[in-house]
């Protein structure tokens, strides 16, 4: 069974962002084993939290300009 894991900051992608990064992922996992990989493949999306991770010695802190909108 493929299976790709995303860690993300938290509300960086919106939802339609998201259900894209399935469709994209599957589509090229299913090139690579074909199409019977399709009905087995499993895509994960996890959202850290603020502080939930650091880059280059610092907590890392999603700057509020890159926080994703959902369309309301």
């Amino acid at each position: 069974m493929p299976f790709a894991n995303f860690k993300t900051p938290q509300a960086a992608l919106t939802k339609a962002q998201k259900e894209d990064l399935v469709h994209r992922t599957t589509q090229m996992l299913v090139d690579y084993f074909g199409e019977a990989a399709r009905a087995h493949t499993m895509v994960l999306i996890e959202e850290v939290a603020d502080g939930g991770y650091g880059r280059a010695d610092e907590v890392f802190i999603l700057p509020n300009g890159y926080r994703a909108k959902d369309p309301a």
